[in-house]
């Protein structure tokens, strides 16, 4: 448990130095994620659907505000549009200009929910931006991630009827109109995504919020099982076809998700949490102060080890010769080793220089 403590550090302490370039990279992945979804499913238009375009959409809107990257996503769904039939540039330009009126201009910070929410829907993983957004944002977000649904069940809806949508004549034209309003708006397993979408956030939301221990890991679980839950009712109940077992994976995915964003935005230690009570003259106080978890992160060090290494010998007349400079007599008898008090003194001085000679050469 430890390494991944200091395997978010590091992360942190990576991000804290090429934050700027990490961020648009980032922004550089969305957006060409985003245009090459879009080209995928509904690129009716062979110029705007070319490889180099979306590259180079990507690359211009790297460089500008998140809401660029939304106007340009959809300034190319209108493009891809157009190419259909006007009733469906009509019916898509509308919405979208609703949706920047009322949303957009209000909350230009929730841009990013209503691009990543067609993904996650294409990824078959919705509910993790509702789990995602609901662990650090405000419940204002149910908003775009509504929108975003409704844009990838828009998209859904064209891919199918493109080739039923045409027709010259006002009456043509209008019919499309009705035909295209009238299935997106009247689809029930959109709305059973939406319901789940916002249930789940607002479980996530609540439950994130209480001073219960683990809270953000009972919140998410929670969220993902409530999002299942809920779509397979709505299955049962309209007659749909989900697929389970994509409900499932995206379950687990928004789960492993959350359980990400806890390691490296509320990692707390419970065992150490204390519970303080206080009062003043108007309030009676009761708090639960729970510790950060931080684990330092481990320093290596180096040690040059050098094996040739030159030893002297002295032998006992060398010895004799210095002890008699100092004022000393050493008694050395014959056949005995060649060893004195004198002499372990002279190997430790020598000792000590080749020591200093080697943390110089160092």
């Amino acid at each position: 448990m430890d390494s991944l403590f200091v395997l978010r550090e590091r992360f942190q302490e990576l991000y804290a130095r090429n934050s700027k370039i990490i961020d648009k990279a980032v922004q550089f992945v969305v957006a060409l994620t985003a245009f090459y979804l879009i080209n995928k499913n509904v690129g009716f238009m062979k110029l705007a659907s070319s490889p180099a375009v979306i590259l180079a959409l990507a690359v211009i809107c790297t460089f500008f505000p998140m809401l660029m990257t939304i106007i340009a996503a959809s300034v190319l769904i209108l493009a891809h549009m157009y190419a259909v039939s006007l009733a469906a540039l009509g019916v898509t330009a509308v919405i979208f200009l609703i949706m920047y009126i009322f949303y957009f201009r209000i909350t230009p910070k929730m841009a990013l929910v209503v691009l990543l929410t067609p993904m996650a829907f294409a990824f078959k993983i919705p509910c993790v931006i509702p789990i995602a957004y609901a662990l650090i944002s405000a419940p204002s977000a149910i908003v775009a991630v509504g929108c975003g649904a409704i844009v990838y069940y828009m998209m859904e809806y064209v891919k199918k009827a493109a080739a039923g949508m045409k027709g010259s004549d006002a009456a043509g034209l209008m019919g499309q109109v009705s035909a295209y309003a009238k299935t997106v708006f009247q689809n029930k397993e959109m709305w059973v995504a939406i319901a789940a979408c916002i249930i789940c956030f607002l479980v996530v939301y609540t439950v994130r919020r209480q001073s219960v221990n683990h809270a953000w890991k009972i919140a998410v679980i929670a969220g993902a099982v409530v999002n299942i839950i809920i779509i397979t009712a709505g299955d049962m109940y309209f007659g749909l076809n989900s697929q389970f077992g994509s409900l499932i994976i995206g379950g687990a995915a928004g789960i492993v998700v959350g359980l990400i964003m806890e390691l490296f935005l509320f990692s707390v230690d419970y065992s150490r949490s204390e519970r303080f009570e206080y009062e003043d003259d108007e309030y009676h106080y009761y708090v639960k102060a729970v510790p950060k978890l931080s684990v330092s992160t481990p320093e290596k060090t180096v040690k040059r080890i050098n094996g040739h290494r030159e030893t002297e010998i002295i032998d006992a007349a060398e010895v004799r010769k210095r002890s008699r400079k100092q004022g000393r007599n050493p008694q050395i008898k014959e056949g005995a080793p060649s060893r004195s008090h004198d002499m372990d003194e002279v190997e430790k001085m020598l000792l000590t220089q080749s020591l200093k000679q080697d943390l110089n050469l160092k």
